[in-house]
């Protein structure tokens, strides 16, 4: 509904023009939000990238709808729909893209959008995620997506869209706020589902969008996953206008209407820029880069009590990481340039796509006759796009796709369904170790079926740990974790927490070993010197003298050790 002249209008219908207007919107607010959809990952590591991932996937399909020349539905839902598949990252970004391919499967033969079309189209949303997930978990984007179409077809005789979707908004609020109860996971760490939030905010940026509300829209250029995530960074610390990374929460205590809210965000604005206020029930979260963090904070007391207060020097920490940063860009996106130029090579039976990071790890896959290495991983999911233009650059009848991480699978299986000239295998590799075990297990003397049943049997046979550190306080699997806490993590969760890397690792692995253990593989990151890796490697040696230890460099980020046994 629109107030015009005092009078209120309804919305009864919707056009490709404003559909368009509406979807941009929703992926701006989900761009908006996507460091604070992040932060609600479960798991406390600072790969967390829920947020990243939607945003990407979204990115993709605006992209697509911002070129059109004629906006019609037709054309509407093949942009938003291409765009997003191509682009889908990570097991949210690839739900996301389901819901909008099942959505507009049913918006692209009409010519005007109403409420029972959208409840219609809702419902195939939910329909078409549904079954591009293998084992759906309750308490998560899909139940999020459900609530909203079931609660789509109880109001599909509405005659407002505006009042529809209020509606819509609501409630899915109300089962966002459930996930908790169904994912115990959840509960424990005190968040709600990461990407049902991510989805929801796509809703809430559609609705303002449909209200005429403004909301800027910021496309970033095409490059590889790597280099989308981590663009190179030519800022000198005097190019950042704003030094100041102030965040905080409000507590309020008193009525923060829309009008206050624009006000508040309207004072932000004149002392800083990248500005994120967002209104939750009795709380505002905020954060803005100014020169003046005492002002904004001052700002914020107006309203209520503050609590988790956050003053970061940005110029500081600029010049320290800078050098670094760039550096590992350039490196990453010369190795991606060099395999995306790289000449084809003579047509094979069999060939062999994986996913990589790390100057070792990727010397490892090639030494084992990986033909193409895709950039990623746990700091960045590649996208479906990125396993095509792999598949399209690999000369082989058949070719196996090794993930190396469970929120790249879907992506993968994406890319397979899209491919029709090849024999497409997802060996559903999730760590680096299984995937490389996957590799050993290889036989050409065999056919593919065979292939594929070696490969997962020897698969089943790793247990692989991941150590790194933590980016906030939580309680996961029963470990009460601090900020900068050394963490191991386990196939199934954390198996150890503690604040000596070494000591942690050895933790990890007297949980993952047993009497039929006889193997151990270390790999060490790239903030791991040579001689801590072998002095470690020799105290595993003291500790399991029966076993054979392998002692390797990965050079992958993030995480300082990675480690195996069968």
């Amino acid at each position: 509904m629109i107030n015009k002249e005092d009078t209120i209008v309804a919305i009864n219908t919707i056009n490709a023009e404003t559909l368009s207007k509406m979807f941009l919107a929703g992926a701006a607010n989900l761009d908006a939000k996507k460091e604070w959809i992040n932060d609600l990952n479960v798991f406390p590591v600072p790969d967390g990238d829920t947020g990243t991932n939607m945003t990407l996937t979204i990115m993709s399909a605006a992209k697509e709808v911002s070129a059109l020349s004629s906006v019609t539905l037709k054309t509407l839902a093949k942009a938003i729909s291409t765009g997003s598949l191509r682009g889908a990252r990570g097991n949210s970004g690839v739900i996301l893209s389901q819901l909008f391919r099942g959505f507009t499967k049913v918006i692209a033969n009409c010519d005007q959008l109403t409420c029972g079309v959208l409840a219609i189209a809702a419902e195939k949303a939910v329909e078409t995620a549904y079954k591009a997930v293998m084992k759906p978990k309750e308490g998560t984007i899909l139940t999020v997506a459900r609530g909203i179409a079931e609660k789509a077809a109880e109001l599909a005789e509405c005659d407002d869209i505006a009042v529809f979707m209020e509606q819509l908004i609501a409630h899915g609020d109300q089962v966002l706020e459930r996930t908790p109860e169904m994912l115990p996971v959840l509960k424990e760490a005190g968040v709600v589902d990461s990407g049902g939030q991510g989805l929801m905010q796509v809703i809430k940026g559609a609705y303002d969008g449909l209200m005429g509300r403004e909301i800027s829209l910021s496309i970033q250029p095409e490059g590889s996953a790597l280099r989308a995530a981590r663009p190179k960074d030519t800022q000198t610390p005097a190019d950042i206008k704003f030094g100041y990374c102030t965040e905080f929460i409000i507590m309020l205590e008193r009525e923060f209407t829309e009008s206050e809210e624009r006000k508040f965000k309207a004072y932000l604005e004149s002392i800083g820029d990248s500005i994120v206020c967002v209104a939750m029930d009795d709380i505002v979260k905020v954060h803005v880069h100014t020169n003046e963090p005492g002002n904004a904070i001052q700002k914020g007391l107006s309203y209520g009590q503050l609590t988790s207060m956050k003053i970061d020097n940005m110029r500081e920490e600029h010049q320290e990481k800078l050098f670094k940063d760039s550096m590992k860009a350039e490196e990453a996106a010369a190795r991606v340039s060099a395999e995306e130029s790289e000449a084809p090579k003579e047509h094979k039976q069999y060939g062999f796509i994986a996913v990589s990071i790390g100057d070792g790890l990727n010397e490892i896959f090639k030494g084992l006759g990986v033909d193409y290495l895709i950039e990623g991983g746990q700091t960045m999911n590649p996208s479906t796009e990125d396993m095509l233009t792999a598949i399209e650059n690999v000369d082989a009848d058949t070719i196996f796709i090794l993930p190396n991480n469970k929120n790249i699978i879907l992506a993968a299986n994406q890319a397979r369904d899209l491919v029709e000239d090849k024999q497409i295998i997802v060996v559903e590799t999730k760590t680096v170790p299984q995937g490389i075990a996957a590799l050993i297990a290889f036989s050409a003397d065999v056919d593919s079926e065979q292939n594929v049943a070696n490969m997962k049997d020897e698969v089943a046979e790793v247990k692989t740990g991941q150590i790194t550190y933590a980016v906030r306080d939580t309680n996961v699997d029963g470990f009460d974790i601090k900020k900068e806490d050394i963490m191991g993590i386990g196939d199934s969760g954390i198996l150890a927490v503690g604040q000596d890397i070494a000591e942690t690792t050895m933790e990890v692995l007297k949980k993952m070993a047993d009497e039929d253990t006889g193997l151990i593989s270390i790999f060490y990151g790239e903030e791991v010197s040579a001689e801590s890796a072998e002095e470690f490697s020799a105290a595993v040696e003291e500790n399991f003298p029966d076993c054979d230890i392998e002692l390797q460099y990965g050079g992958q980020p993030i995480y300082y050790y990675i480690v195996s046994v069968e």
